[in-house]
């Protein structure tokens, strides 16, 4: 199954989110993600996380002959493998070029760099020598596989134990674990990876990039270093053209992470080493995390319920007594009673609010009789909302001139209310116009 690429909108997306320092998972530019390592209950199994990406470690050892021009050396070999569980892009019984490239890159890190005492492993010279073997599966890829491959060897090497032997003459004994106490490797040094990501030519920087970062990155820098700041090898791929000073930038980076990550896995091989002496729990099992589906178990919190009597007799004897005096009903009208405190009915009084509105209501009612009752000559243009003034007089209609600054006097015909239609305020104003009164 081949991979599904990157639509335009998610590179432009990720090339942006770099530009301004951003990244998905809110890490910063030289941060890494969380590393987990947890232990099998066999000696040199181990499975490293590094965020999403898991990598299970391997080591196995047998008796073989030896190399005709190292007849005093062990061997040594790697074996990365990547499943279709790890990514749907693997294809299962190919290799791929990526799957070769990690397999060169992980020998000349873990081989080349004299990491393991080759020369130990050696149990008669040109004849038994011990063969180590270092498999690695990819579970889960979401990106730099290299760092977490590298991480897993190294701590499946120093957590390995192999098998005591004895020689007699010519006669070489294997003891099991049982007769005898396995015997761990001999490290000189730990060599771990740390990838770097260049973006725009080499403008942008990332650590650790993750799966999509790696999809529309320009070329990729991995560095191989112990805590000693030793470079036990560096590859660049990609096809960029690095500068000096961004690739000393980049050791002097990778320099920090490495004695980080070095410290945590001296960390976790000591915690393990202390369980499995202690005679505890280990393994696999035991590393994960007890997670609950459900909801609706509730953790017990312990609760002293031995005092509880002498604390009821406490708040029996502190409270009130009850009243002993029983009411006596109160008969109001024949055929109805009372029972109680005989508190008035409450039923059907107005609240004060609505005594308020009540109270404004009649104080209005009372301010439009007084206007009806007013003289006929009182002027009350100001209530009207037309700008023609209302007059109130016996006569039906009248002439009025009124003098507005500089305009011409204009006649306005105006029309009297009558007290009827002060009273009624909702009927229709009156349409027809009387004619107009021949001047004299």
């Amino acid at each position: 199954m081949k991979e599904t690429p990157l639509s335009n909108c998610e590179r432009r997306f990720l090339l942006r989110a770099i530009e301004e320092k951003k990244r998905l998972d809110g890490r910063q530019t030289y941060d890494y993600r969380n590393i987990k390592i947890s232990f099998g209950t066999d000696y040199g199994c181990c499975i490293v996380e590094l965020g999403k990406t898991r990598v299970l470690g391997q080591v196995s050892c047998e008796l073989v002959s030896p190399k005709l021009n190292r007849a005093t050396e062990g061997i040594l070999f790697f074996n990365l493998e990547l499943s279709q569980m790890a990514a749907p892009a693997f294809e299962p019984g190919r290799q791929s070029d990526l799957l070769v490239k990690l397999n060169r890159l992980l020998e000349r890190c873990l081989r080349n760099s004299k990491c393991i005492d080759t020369e130990s492993l050696c149990v008669v010279a040109g004849e038994k020598v011990w063969q180590i073997r270092v498999d690695l599966h990819l579970l889960n890829h979401d990106g730099n596989i290299i760092d977490a491959a590298s991480i897993a060897a190294i701590v499946a090497l120093c957590h390995f134990r192999r098998p005591d032997v004895s020689v007699q003459g010519d006669e070489v004994t294997l003891y099991t674990l049982e007769e005898r106490d396995p015997v761990p490797l001999s490290i000189h040094h730990m060599p771990i990876c740390v990838s770097f990501a260049f973006f725009q030519q080499g403008t942008y920087l990332l650590v650790d990039p993750s799966e999509r970062e790696e999809r529309v990155m320009d070329g990729l820098l991995v560095i191989a270093m112990n805590k000693h700041r030793e470079i036990c090898t560096i590859q660049s791929s990609g096809g960029i053209m690095l500068l000096k000073d961004q690739v000393l930038r980049c050791s002097k980076i990778a320099g920090v992470k490495v004695v980080e990550i070095t410290e945590l896995i001296q960390k976790a091989l000591e915690n393990d080493q202390k369980v499995r002496k202690e005679g505890g729990k280990f393994g696999f099992a035991e590393s994960m995390a007890n997670q609950r589906i459900t909801a609706f178990k509730m953790e017990k919190a312990p609760i002293d319920t031995s005092d509880v009597e002498e604390k009821a007799e406490e708040i029996i004897s502190e409270a009130e007594p009850p009243s002993e005096v029983v009411s006596k009903p109160v008969l109001w009208t024949p055929g109805t009673a009372q029972i109680g405190e005989g508190i008035e009915n409450s039923w059907g009084h107005l609240e004060d609010s609505e005594k308020e509105d009540e109270d404004e209501g009649g104080n209005d009612e009372a301010v439009i009789l007084d206007g009806i009752k007013m003289d006929a000559g009182v002027d009350v243009s100001h209530i009207g909302s037309q700008d023609a003034p209302i007059v109130l007089s016996d006569s039906e209609e009248e002439e009025m001139i009124i003098l507005e600054p500089d305009k011409n006097p204009k006649k306005i015909r105006t029309q009297t209310i009558s007290a009827t239609q002060v009273k009624a305020p909702s009927k229709k104003p009156v349409k027809k116009r009387k004619k107009k009164r021949a001047a004299n």
